[in-house]
């Protein structure tokens, strides 16, 4: 056995990067920069097992990519630390940011085999500009930059993050109980991903995969007297509605699937159940508008939609124009990536009777180029 574990975190609300997509979420060719991260430790140590720390809807669609051991974050990268640590019965402890992409190999060589060294591992780099501190100058000699990621003994980072002092790494807590610091060479690539300038300086990853990919998505809503109808975030003037939990947009509803299809994030029920209070009466519009959000964060731009209506009631033809605009509007692209077709179910079966609408969508979407944020 060798006796460590590895963490990385990745709780963080990526407020500073500036764009929709969360930075653990950008794609290099066709895999997400917390998995490519995760893959590229594989390949530079063994590890006896790996933490990924983040958020529990990241968590969820996480377990679709990879199988790691996922804990949620805390309110803190310290909370989020001591939740990771809470699982980890090795000897020795790695701790390393998901946004400091780029670490070389060498370097996280470097930092296991110091392992014997002190209580804690470091890598840093020597300061080469002027410093100050307030107005007066320091020797930049005795100054250092901190990186991760951090080798430290299990049970004394334990026993250091068991406060209600807020350490900003791994090596001052260490430090605070009086224990040893060891430094190794750091790496100028090892820079951490915190704003969108910073995708200047990760050298490492590669822009995302051209590929398409395509969701289908399917629902059915028979009628219901006395309730307002709605189709495509669209009111209908007719005397009836859909039986549903929510508003019953059947069509919406089939383009929430198709999204999550060919996001590979599941479907409708899982993400709005219709056993929730919640959702009861929800205005499927807000659906689809927290569905949008939730894929462009993920990494994922949006790039066209197709839906066939088959109806025998109500008539759509009136409503097509309008509905394209609601849909557009929602899905934050052009009219003329909307289509929305109508065809009737010959007088055959439930359809054929007025009873009800079914609605097929089909959805493409592709990786967000973050080269052009």
């Amino acid at each position: 056995m060798f006796n460590t574990t590895l963490i990385l975190l990745g709780a963080g609300s990526s407020t500073r990067f500036d764009t929709n997509v969360k930075k653990q979420w950008i794609f290099t060719k066709d895999t997400p920069l917390w998995q490519y991260v995760a893959e590229h430790f594989e390949k530079s140590a063994h590890f006896d097992k790996i933490i990924i720390v983040s958020s529990s809807e990241e968590i969820s669609y996480m377990r679709h990519f990879a199988s790691y051991t996922y804990i949620e974050g805390g309110n803190s990268r310290q909370k989020s630390l001591q939740n990771a640590l809470a699982h980890v019965s090795s000897d020795y402890v790695m701790v390393s940011d998901i946004a400091r992409c780029c670490i070389p190999s060498t370097m996280i060589q470097r930092i296991l085999e110091a392992k014997e060294e002190a209580s804690c591992i470091v890598p840093v780099l020597a300061v080469t500009d002027t410093l100050y501190l307030d107005t007066q100058p320091i020797n930049r000699e005795k100054a250092k930059i901190i990186q991760t990621p951090q080798l430290s003994r299990t049970t004394l980072l334990k026993k250091a993050l068991h406060t209600e002092t807020l350490f900003t790494d791994d090596s001052s807590a260490i430090t605070s109980l009086g224990e040893t610091v060891h430094f190794v060479e750091g790496s100028s690539k090892a820079h951490k991903l915190t704003t969108l300038q910073d995708l200047q300086k990760v050298t490492c990853l590669s822009a995302p995969s051209n590929k398409t990919l395509t969701g289908f998505g399917i629902d059915i809503h028979p009628f219901e007297k006395d309730k307002q109808m709605f189709l495509c975030g669209v009111p209908i003037d007719v005397n009836y509605g859909f039986k549903a939990h929510s508003d019953g947009d059947v069509a919406i509803h089939a383009l929430i699937d198709a999204l999550l299809g060919a996001a590979g994030m599941g479907d409708i029920g899982e993400l709005y159940p219709d056993t929730e209070d919640t959702y009861a009466g929800a205005d499927s519009k807000m659906l689809l508008s927290d569905t949008v959000k939730r894929i462009e964060s993920f990494g994922y731009s949006i790039g066209n939609v197709d839906l066939t209506i088959i109806a025998e009631a109500p008539k759509i033809n009136p409503y097509k124009i309008k509905m394209k605009e609601t849909i557009a509007t929602l899905l934050g692209i052009r009219k003329n990536f909307i289509n929305i077709k109508a065809t009737t179910a010959e007088k055959l079966g439930f359809i054929g009777r007025k009873e009800g609408v079914t609605v097929h969508a089909v959805a493409n979407i592709t990786y967000t180029n973050w080269k052009t944020l």
